[in-house]
């Protein structure tokens, strides 16, 4: 049975096949939920990152999840938010698509999301809410072989709109 899950805490702690890294087009690590998850997982994924060239805006690239419960990190560059003449609902509902295609891929069950591009990257944590749960369900709806979804929020403001949204 499929579920979408809510939860207030720490991706880096969670024990799912696959986390997903809200990171930056070098991939080498910054701050947020990027530098807590390149801090958890230990060297090895930033030697692995390097390997990968970067990714763009809106993509995927999967990497081992090495010192995280999680298997797996996927790693997704979210948008900036510049007033939303920019395609940046495009690219925001692009990340999710492209994690939830590469976890499918690698026949992972299991997955779980931060709010991404909703810290220094400033999207409306409201619209970005409902671009993540919108694109996990329709995706859900076609792939069976995804079993769970856990949205992951590190403060209370992003729990509450998800909850209410949910």
């Amino acid at each position: 049975m499929k579920t979408i899950e809510l939860i207030q805490g720490d991706i880096t702690q969670l024990n799912v096949d696959a986390i997903v890294n809200a990171a930056n087009t070098s991939l080498l690590g910054g701050g947020g939920v990027d530098g807590a998850i390149h801090r958890a997982a230990g060297r090895e994924l930033l030697d692995e990152c390097k390997q990968l060239n970067g990714c763009r805006t809106g993509e995927a690239k999967i990497t081992k999840g090495y010192s995280l419960p999680a298997r797996y990190v996927i790693h997704t560059v979210g948008p900036a938010w510049h007033g939303g003449n920019n395609n940046e609902e495009m690219l925001l509902e692009g990340c999710y698509k492209n994690s939830l295609l590469l976890a499918s891929k690698h026949q992972l069950k299991t997955i779980a999301f931060p709010n991404i591009s909703t810290g220094v990257y400033r999207f409306p944590k409201e619209k970005a809410a409902a671009i993540a749960i919108a694109t996990v369900k329709s995706f859900l709806l076609d792939h069976p072989e995804i079993e769970q979804v856990v949205f992951v929020t590190f403060d209370q403001e992003n729990f509450d709109l998800y909850q209410a949204l949910l």
